[in-house]
């Protein structure tokens, strides 16, 4: 069975269980909002403990969402069996990362075999509005057959 072959709601759940053993993601209060193939939203509220000293987002927790995005994305195109690893990434940080939460929409833009190159676009939302205030290209690797490295 491939990954084109299982339905949405297996793919949802199976990120689902993925991003439920993430305790840094925990640790951040980052949360899941949205899976589709080739597809994962992750939500950031706005927070004292992810802040910097100036009182935006720190660039590790937006870089972080982010780089979720970006694998979870990857990971949504993968079989059933098969782990994803972030082989390298680059981030703009474009503005500062300020309002009430953060939103970072990961998507893949290209599935390979081995490599999948994702993107994630991290805006921020503050009064219904929202700012782009990051984007992040990643490159990452398909894991199959590896301890440890499993959905």
């Amino acid at each position: 069975m491939t990954a084109a072959s299982l339905s949405e709601s297996k793919i949802a759940q199976r990120i689902a269980e993925s991003f439920g053993k993430q305790s840094f993601m925990t640790t951040l209060g980052a949360t899941l909002c949205h899976v589709a193939a080739g597809e994962v939203e992750i939500a950031l509220p706005i927070a004292a403990h992810v802040s910097q000293q100036h009182g935006f987002v720190h660039a590790g927790a937006v870089a972080s969402i982010a780089d979720s995005a970006c694998g979870y994305a990857a990971l949504t195109l993968m079989p059933p069996g098969a782990g994803v690893l972030t082989a390298e990434f680059k981030i703009n940080l474009l503005a500062p990362a300020a309002g009430e939460r953060l939103i970072a929409k990961g998507r893949v833009v290209k599935a390979g075999r081995t490599l999948t190159l994702a993107m994630a676009e991290v805006f921020a939302v503050k009064d219904g509005a929202t700012r782009l205030c990051a984007l992040m290209t990643a490159t990452c690797m398909t894991m199959i057959s590896r301890d440890g490295v499993a959905d």
